[in-house]
């Protein structure tokens, strides 16, 4: 096992292009960090500077205490799992597993034992003697993280393993993966563009959007304290609404106009984000999570509301999702997919499946305005303490 040190890495390309901007990353020995951004922030790139595939243009990369830099590949004492699997279609998976031993001249009786002990922790007893081309997808991921286990690398680096699965078996898949890196407390590093997967794998998280560290920290403080606009829509599913908005401050009591509507802005928010105080009269990046929001048809409180008409509802059996159309404008950040983008809809609400609401009805939902984040539009910074 090992630490691996991001110091300022940069990646320049021949044509100029800069993929990686400074990026500062520890990764603690026995730690499970998940890089996660959208298609082409350069995650990937990362990935493959710790790996010796991407040369370094600047900075320093260190694994356990050793500066890597100029380092091949092969003496980094690292194991990779990509997303294609990369078997060897004329060998079993006893054969499979056991290449990179044999490369190394490991003497017989220890490859046979580290293969056994791969294939019992992975539960492929029952396919050992299987070509590639008899298994199922995530028994040939399965396979290919053999193939890392029994190297008993300092690190796993992980590109997009779960990508070629279908959904159900993804699902199963990441939490297989999440159980043997705790299992085995092997430094892991692993790159997806999904940010579920990153949320319900990761010991902590680091977004990259355009080559440059958004935040890294745990799932929760990731979904809870997001410290820029980015961060806001890209972690959470829906996206959090976005809005802009008026901070207006009366002594102790404030508000939040955006367009004809206004929200109650709660004396607990200004008291964990003092210097909220400092935007009266200005105009803020206001953030309402879906799941923070209910149906005042249903009940519960109603002292801060936001209307609009549903324009698309989805019934998913444990909630509703409404998308609808409200009166004010949307912040949209870089980088980041408007997910209701040729839907009509502005803002989208998580709801109890009791709802009866429909298409073209207006809609009010009560907010948890204790739990609203507020942005600077200028910076995109969190606007805290």
């Amino acid at each position: 096992m090992a630490r691996i040190q991001l110091d300022k890495l940069d990646k320049v390309y021949d044509n100029g292009f800069q993929s990686i901007h400074d990026l500062d990353l520890d990764v603690a020995d026995g730690e499970f960090l998940v890089l996660v951004g959208p298609s082409g922030c350069g995650k990937s790139t990362a990935l493959r500077m710790i790996a010796g595939l991407e040369s370094i243009t600047g900075g320093t990369l260190r694994i356990g205490d050793v500066v890597v830099n100029d380092l091949p590949s092969k003496d980094r004492d690292i194991a990779m799992v990509f997303q294609s699997y990369a078997l060897y279609p004329h060998l079993t998976v006893r054969e499979n597993i056991a290449f990179p031993l044999r490369l190394r001249k490991v003497p017989k009786a220890e490859i046979k034992r580290r293969v056994d002990d791969a294939v019992k922790l992975l539960e492929l007893e029952d396919y050992v003697d299987r070509k590639p081309a008899n298994l199922s997808g995530g028994q040939r991921q399965r396979v290919a993280m053999g193939r890392a286990i029994v190297r008993q690398p300092a690190a796993f680096l992980m590109d997009e393993p779960l990508s070629n699965l279908d959904a159900k078996l993804r699902v199963q898949m990441r939490s297989e993966i999440a159980k043997l890196q705790r299992s085995l407390k092997v430094t892991t590093v692993y790159v997806t563009h999904d940010q579920v997967e990153a949320m319900t794998m990761g010991d902590r998280v680091a977004v990259l959007s355009r080559g440059t560290l958004q935040q890294v920290d745990t799932p929760q403080n990731l979904y809870d304290r997001p410290d820029n606009l980015f961060v806001a829509a890209f972690i959470g599913s829906p996206q959090m609404n976005l809005l802009e908005g008026t901070f207006q401050l009366d002594g102790d009591s404030a508000k939040v106009h955006f367009g004809s509507q206004w929200l109650n802005v709660p004396a607990a928010v200004l008291d964990a984000a003092p210097r909220l105080r400092t935007y009266a009269g200005a105009q803020v990046g206001v953030g309402i999570r879906p799941e923070t929001m209910h149906d005042t048809a249903l009940g519960g409180d109603n002292s801060s509301t936001i209307r609009g008409i549903v324009e698309l509802r989805e019934g998913l059996g444990s909630e509703i999702v409404v998308h609808m159309r409200v009166d004010a404008s949307s912040v949209r950040p870089a980088d980041v997919d408007d997910l209701s983008e040729g839907l009509g809809s502005l803002f989208v609400a998580r709801v109890d499946p009791r709802s009866k609401v429909r298409i073209g009805d207006e809609i009010e939902l009560g907010v948890a305005t204790d739990l609203l984040h507020f942005f600077d539009l200028e910076t995109t910074l969190a606007i805290r303490d």
